[in-house]
């Protein structure tokens, strides 16, 4: 009956913690959507996609055959693992501001050489 008592156990209530692989995949990714201006429109898709995170993962399997044809295999998988825990949408959102916070504050610095105004 010991097998019983956790049949029905979800993940705690709150952001998922990626392991030290995970959490490298989703910064480069992450890093990418900010590069690229996107942060605004991914936080919109990733938050009306809460509910459906771990279906999301599922058709992310269902593609990994096409898509480690352009995608590194392992990062992929570390990516759609992380995706099935129920706090990762939390997770990316928090995770996406920050980069977005440290890209913009890295643009706002006087690069070298240049006067800074004060």
């Amino acid at each position: 009956m010991n097998w019983f008592k956790h049949a029905f156990a979800v993940d705690a209530p709150g952001p998922a913690e990626p392991t030290d692989a995970q959490r490298e995949v989703v910064d480069r990714l992450l890093r990418e959507v900010v590069r690229r201006k996107m942060a605004t429109p991914a936080l919109m898709l990733l938050e009306m996609s809460r509910p459906l995170n771990y279906v999301t993962a599922q058709a992310l399997h269902f593609f990994h055959p096409v898509a480690t044809v352009v995608l590194n295999r392992a990062g992929y998988e570390q990516f759609v693992k992380f995706l099935e825990q129920r706090g990762s949408i939390d997770y990316l959102c928090r995770r996406l501001e920050q980069v977005e916070d440290d890209s913009s504050t890295e643009s706002e610095k006087p690069a070298k050489g240049e006067p800074n105004d004060s």
